[in-house]
């Protein structure tokens, strides 16, 4: 049968631009920093790597695979896939929970990511000059307790993503992404560049790519495999619908391994450039989530240019989750395009207007609705509307959308269809990602659901 297929990239490159861009967020900057220094470092940084081969690509090059096989949205690919290859069409459930999930996740990340415009402003300004560290956390909690300060960052943030994907793949994410991915890691260069003339550079090399063994534990590796899969945002569908957009001439497996390994040379690069500071003014790794905006900024109060360079941190903050904003937002509005009589601009206009709306109950959680928690059970209890966002989306949807992207590719589409859909690869290829995909990678994705549910 034939199947209307998505509008493609433009180019190989673009894609894997976009792709990598999609990949590279938030999560590769902020979390892998306090990830890493809360984990040793050079022991979390040696397992992050290796759960990005074993994990990581064959997850990924399974999501590429199903979205160019369907050549759709998710819950339009599980539909073709259903009709085309034989599973079975209750699979289209799975899509709808998962663009379901992808917006709630999104509304949420709007809101953090628009604490990044606000640092980045105050920065420019100079009004993160000179602080110290109670006056960093007078600064942190002034933000969280001003709802209309919030809401205006958050709402800049969810208009330039809904603008960016309105405009089409052409238009809009092949522009923006053409020109927002080099600049994210020329900052990201730029800061390096800056730490490398630090007394302390060389002993950040040290601290990250020094692993002691004597020290792995079991949390170690959770959380080293954890940060590998949601950095790379996969089983949500976000990839899957990429993927759809994905040249027939380019190869699966090669674009995610590209793509997986752009994504933590992202994270190491920013370690590079973060761990310098943080050891040149005497602060500590492992400061947890406080680390990007309330132990750092004390750092850019004390050095000389220090309202620069942190302007351009929280900038390059800012562009990171951009780039991922897009990819989330857009996995939604493809199929609505594709099932509605309604345009893409009209769609993607209603979407952000809704992902502001929604994202109030996020920015509230932080002050207003602080103490309103209405699940009073399990792992739920005491969890803001915030919490149990964040908790649905990182804790359940997306480690269960893994699994089940494994066994779609690894168990119920035929080999000569993945054989098909990855180019013919050598024989050898295949059967290690097959081994990969149907045992290894779900099964790690498991334990860091389990792991989560503690």
């Amino acid at each position: 049968m034939t199947e209307q297929r998505a509008p493609g990239w433009s180019s190989n490159y673009l894609f894997i631009m976009a792709s990598i861009g999609s990949s590279v967020g938030l999560s590769n900057i902020w979390k892998f920093t306090y990830l890493a220094g809360e984990n040793g470092g050079g022991t979390f940084v040696f397992v992050y790597l290796v759960s990005l081969l074993v994990m990581g690509i064959p997850i990924l090059g399974a999501e590429l695979l199903i979205g160019r096989r369907g050549g759709k949205s998710m819950v339009g690919s599980l539909q073709v896939l259903a009709a085309r290859d034989g599973i079975h069409p209750r699979w289209s459930i799975f899509g709808w929970v998962s663009m379901t999930g992808v917006f709630l996740i999104l509304t949420f990340y709007c809101v953090i990511a628009g604490w990044t415009l606000d640092y980045t402003i105050t920065s420019f300004t100079g009004m993160l000059d000179e602080l110290d560290a109670a006056s960093a956390v007078v600064f942190y909690n002034d933000l969280l307790d001003n709802p209309l300060r919030m809401m205006i960052g958050q709402g800049v943030f969810v208009m330039a993503t809904a603008w960016i994907v309105a405009l089409g793949i052409k238009d809009g994410l092949e522009r923006s992404i053409s020109w927002m991915m080099p600049t994210l890691f020329l900052i990201l260069i730029a800061l390096l560049v800056y730490a490398m003339f630090t007394a302390e550079f060389l002993q950040a090399v040290e601290f990250m790519f020094k692993p002691d063994f004597s020290k792995l534990t079991a949390r170690t590796a959770l959380a080293a495999f954890g940060q590998a899969f949601f950095s790379l945002g996969i089983g949500v569908g976000v990839m899957l619908t990429y993927g759809a957009y994905m040249p027939r001439t380019s190869h699966v497996l090669k674009s995610a391994a590209i793509i997986s390994f752009s994504d933590g040379f992202a994270s190491m690069l920013a370690g590079l450039a973060i761990f310098p500071i943080v050891f040149q003014y005497g602060l500590s790794p492992a400061e947890g989530p406080g680390l990007i905006f309330m132990t750092l900024p004390i750092a850019f109060g004390k050095m000389p240019g220090g309202g620069v360079v942190g302007a351009l941190f929280f900038l390059l903050l800012f562009v990171a989750a951009l780039t991922s904003s897009i990819s989330l937002l857009e996995s939604v509005v493809a199929h609505l395009v594709e099932t509605t009589r309604y345009g893409r601009k009209k769609i993607s206009i209603v979407a952000g207007i809704l992902l502001w709306l929604i994202g109030l109950a996020t920015v509230f959680s932080f002050n207003i609705w602080k103490e309103f928690t209405p699940l009073p059970f399990g792992p739920l209890e005491g969890k803001t509307l915030f919490g149990l966002l964040d908790y649905f989306g990182s804790n359940l949807l997306m480690p269960v959308g893994g699994i089940l992207m494994a066994i779609i590719a690894g168990w119920l589409l035929s080999p000569k269809v993945c054989d098909e859909e990855l180019l013919h690869p050598k024989p050898l290829h295949m059967m290690l990602w097959r081994f990969l995909i149907r045992f290894i990678a779900p099964t790690a994705v498991a334990m860091i659901f389990l792991a989560n549910l503690a």
